[in-house]
């Protein structure tokens, strides 16, 4: 399989976010969400302040709804679909999607044209 093996859709549960190195850097550079069958991946630093890391502990992105991506530095929202800022001092800027395949075994992996050392 081409590109870089992050995980399985299982290891994610349904309606929570996980945080991965793919560099293996000592820091998350890559969100995932899941919402059922559908993911969504975004390079985990907000556009408000660049490189800063969007969770505030271990795989933290959500609100206690689970129906946003919250920015742990200034608490910025974020729409799950789009990666758009809806609330706070980015408004409007949005998260960077990253391209991925799934298949037909439920593994999930960065295209190989994902740059992994532009991630911050």
């Amino acid at each position: 399989m081409s590109g870089h093996f992050l995980c399985r859709l299982d290891d994610i549960p349904d309606g929570e976010a996980r945080g991965f190195d793919p560099l293996r850097s000592g820091q998350d550079t890559v969100l995932a969400i899941r919402r059922g069958r559908t993911l969504h991946l975004y390079r985990d630093a907000c556009p408000h302040h660049g490189t800063t890391p969007m969770a505030w502990r271990k795989d933290a992105y959500l609100n206690a709804q689970r129906d946003r991506i919250v920015c742990s530095a200034h608490g910025a929202q974020f729409d799950i679909e789009t990666g758009t800022c809806i609330l706070g001092p980015c408004l409007g800027q949005s998260l960077t999607a990253l391209p991925f395949t799934l298949n037909d075994r439920g593994e999930i992996h960065l295209t190989t044209d994902t740059n992994l050392e532009t991630l911050p």
